[in-house]
């Protein structure tokens, strides 16, 4: 009996010490880390996920409407080589317009589906448009003026000389007693993509006011139709180089400074058929490519070429436009003010302050705005008050000049 055992109370056990266990912090962040990649060594073999469980939507293909949307090139005309593939991008269909295959039904056109994964193709046949917009359209305007190619028709000078600019141009009625009034053209861009924009901008805005489309839109051909229809003048928006790109994409067939000439001419023809009728073409975005010489030269050549008119759009101050223009005999015209830069009701009608006074100063000047809705209706409500303070809007055709640019900001 110890000394311990005469002075422990009566009645009770002595407690019995617990052996401590020590475990070291490091293991157990090892040990967890180790538990961590073998469930994710787990999930990877079992799982069949190739996109690492990043999002993913799945869509329904739908062959017909591939066939014939705006970014794929128009069907070819009879006769005409095969417009190529459209580029494949990973993880996706994507489907390009072929030649019609022989011994296939009449009225049909060939479609290779290619899966952005995988890489195989498939072809096949469904039922043609029916003739195709940009070539309804195309018959409707004097075939004079039209070119085949393997995209479809795109405007040409006629062999009596006469320029699709000159035939497509609206008359100019000069004000009465007013012979000598300064002269404003006013251009709304960016149509033909919403039909209820479009129909708006042709419902309000006078004949004399220019209307720039774009080349995407499913029906742009016809609508198209309908501004030259009510007095329009129309202007073809093609798609250029912006600093950004491609975080800044203007749109499938975007003219580029890393393509060669050939490349960017083929690509400006395919821009060229998707409507008729336009006296001349317009930049969208482009700050990048309308600074390079050797890039834009080749363009603007090919479009004095074919007849037309070029517009900037003024957002670049660094555009070589108006020097290239003045070299190649081109009728140029540059964007004196941005309408809308701000899009609001008072802003937009300073700009259209500034562009009076830029008009009575220079006695022409040329203002530019989107298709907005505030835009449009600020544009109307001062388009009737015009000729009243002596103005007199014209459409862009009349304002462009040959040999030098119409502004003095080059």
């Amino acid at each position: 009996m110890t000394v311990d055992d005469l002075t422990a109370p009566l009645g009770r056990e002595p407690k019995k010490r617990r052996r401590a266990i020590k475990i070291p912090g490091p293991q157990i962040i090892a040990g967890a880390l180790a538990a961590f990649l073998g469930l994710f060594v787990l999930w990877a073999v079992v799982a069949d996920d190739p996109y690492g469980g990043e999002p993913m939507a799945v869509v329904p293909a739908n062959l017909r409407l591939a066939a014939t949307t705006s970014d794929i090139p128009a069907p070819p005309q009879p006769g005409a080589p095969a417009s190529g593939a459209v580029p494949q991008q990973d993880g996706q269909v994507t489907a390009a317009v072929s030649s019609p295959v022989p011994g296939a039904p009449p009225n049909t056109t060939t479609v290779t589906i290619i899966d952005g994964k995988t890489g195989a193709k498939q072809e096949v046949v469904v039922p043609a448009p029916a003739g195709g917009a940009a070539s309804a359209q195309a018959a409707t305007v004097d075939q004079k003026f039209v070119e085949m190619t393997q995209h479809g028709a795109i405007p040409k000078i006629a062999a009596d000389g006469t320029r699709p600019a000159d035939a497509f141009a609206r008359p100019v009625q000069p004000l009465p007693g007013k012979p000598d009034a300064p002269r404003i053209a006013l251009i709304v861009d960016g149509l033909g993509v919403s039909a209820s924009a479009t129909a708006d901008a042709i419902a309000k805005l006078p004949g004399q006011v220019t209307l720039g489309f774009v080349p995407y839109g499913a029906d742009v051909a016809s609508l198209a139709d309908h501004a030259r229809a009510a007095g329009h003048e129309i202007l073809l928006q093609v798609p250029m180089e912006p600093f950004e790109y491609p975080d800044n994409d203007p749109g499938p067939q975007t003219l580029l400074t890393s393509l060669t000439p050939e490349q960017n001419i083929d690509r400006l023809h395919w821009v060229m058929s998707r409507f008729q009728g336009y006296v001349g073409l317009a930049n969208t975005m482009g700050a990048r490519f309308t600074a390079s010489e050797t890039s834009f030269g080749p363009i603007l050549r090919e479009t004095a070429k074919r007849g037309l008119i070029f517009v900037d759009d003024g957002s670049n101050p660094r555009s070589v436009a108006g020097r290239i223009a003045g070299a190649n005999n081109l009728p140029f015209a540059r964007a004196d003010v941005i309408i809308d830069s701000v899009p609001t009701a008072t802003e937009v009608d300073r700009a259209l302050g500034r562009l009076e006074m830029a008009a009575r100063e220079r006695n022409i000047a040329v203002g530019i705005a989107s298709a907005l809705p505030v835009s449009i209706d600020q544009i109307a409500k001062w388009a009737k008050a015009a000729a009243n303070r002596g103005l007199l809007l014209v459409p862009i055709s009349a304002v462009a000049m040959k040999g030098k640019q119409t502004t003095a900001s080059e």
